[in-house]
């Protein structure tokens, strides 16, 4: 089973890549914020508690979000592979994931790290945003604190897959084809 984690900061280009990787290697697609807002929207149990800590303006816990990630894998009979998107964001949730993918007799193949300047970040974002009309995309200071938040509370968890030796750089910076190769390359390498 191939299971991915696609990594890197706001702006960086992992939905646009998450869905060619998807395309070609027959992947599910578990990005914990449709999880989040499936299970909010559907008012699950766990929807319902993770909307009650977001409410007030708290993280939700780590087991929650293994729950719902739990809850995503279990529907999907014989997948190909995961790639994981926008989790995980802490080691701690980097370890528990490690721990529910090896109950099921799995493990993350590789990280993928998408790797940006971080002045080419702001400018795809404020692009972004001209085109989504994503407001946390349209304001500079926003985008300054997304990208403060990764580079202080996330990046660490590169170095919990480089002692596992799952971390691969790519560089993303050149067209949306170029990155997307190198990203082929480093899984076929790998597979």
């Amino acid at each position: 089973m191939l299971n991915i984690v696609l990594f890197g900061p706001p702006g960086a280009g992992k939905g646009t890549q998450s869905e060619r990787l998807i395309e070609k290697y027959n992947l599910v697609h578990l990005s914990t914020g449709d999880v989040f807002r499936a299970n909010i929207k559907g008012e699950t149990e766990l929807g319902k508690l993770a909307k009650s800590y977001m409410d007030a303006g708290q993280l939700v816990p780590d087991a929650v979000t293994i729950d719902m990630l739990r809850s995503e894998v279990a529907k999907h009979s014989d997948p190909k592979g995961f790639i994981f998107d926008g989790f995980p964001r802490t080691n701690a949730q980097a370890q528990a994931l490690d721990e529910f993918l090896s109950s099921l007799n799995t493990s993350i193949s590789l990280m993928l790290a998408l790797e940006v300047e971080e002045q080419e970040l702001k400018t795809r974002l404020l692009k972004r945003a001209e085109v989504s009309g994503r407001a946390d995309d349209a304001d500079p200071a926003v985008i300054e604190k997304r990208i403060s938040v990764y580079n202080q509370e996330t990046a660490p968890v590169k170095a919990f897959y480089q002692a596992q030796e799952k971390f691969v750089a790519i560089d993303g910076i050149g067209s949306i084809d170029d990155i997307t190769q190198r990203l082929f390359a480093a899984i076929d390498t790998t597979i």
